[in-house]
């Protein structure tokens, strides 16, 4: 069975969370949920966000969502792809030298990266943006342009997926479909309609 390691923390976004973990799972996928000083059993809790017409997303209290790995055993050489939800948590887990650590193995080894809403701030500390094509939250978008990837406004309808080379993008959860069957498709999953 392939793994698929997921990058969590508080306040993670709930749908960015549950919905990957879930969906992975169904197509075959053994999923590690992971966060920092957290092991097995322990949870974090998450933050929905929605779209009611603001300026920006509100937020309410979610769901906890249970660890179920170890995040001091990850070794990326195991997995098949990494997913990084978004939420509150990318802006403090970047702050974690061993996260950033994870992101660039997977990245030198080529291996699919999915990130979504602000999943792509651990994306932009590690680095590994630079000559990219992706999208992200607005809000992040200066970030991504200042690490050096172009922009692609995959924003108007909040529901579409970037794929550029094993990057997949996403602004937000409303882009599940696409952004988790990219995802998958660079996996080597076959979906088909």
């Amino acid at each position: 069975m392939k793994k698929v390691l997921l990058l969590v923390g508080d306040y993670v976004e709930d749908y960015e969370a549950m919905v990957p973990f879930q969906m992975l799972q169904l197509l075959g996928y053994e999923v590690h949920a992971v966060c920092p000083g957290k092991k097995p059993g322990d949870v974090v809790r998450t933050a929905i966000h929605d779209f009611e017409g603001d300026q920006t997303y509100s937020e309410k209290r979610g769901h906890n969502f249970a660890i179920n790995y170890d995040f001091d055993k990850v070794n990326v050489a195991d997995y098949a792809g990494l997913c990084v939800p978004g939420g509150r948590a990318p802006e403090y887990l970047r702050l974690n030298a061993r996260v950033l650590e994870i992101v660039r193995e997977f990245d030198a080894a080529k291996k699919p990266i999915a990130a979504i809403c602000h999943g792509p701030q651990l994306l932009v500390t590690a680095g590994v943006l630079k000559g990219h094509t992706c999208t992200c939250y607005p809000a992040v978008r200066p970030d991504m342009l200042d690490a050096g990837a172009t922009w692609a406004d995959a924003n108007a309808t909040m529901s579409n997926a970037v794929v550029h080379e094993h990057l997949v993008t996403a602004p937000a959860w409303p882009a599940h479909p696409e952004w988790i069957a990219a995802f998958a498709k660079l996996m080597g999953t076959v979906i088909t309609h």
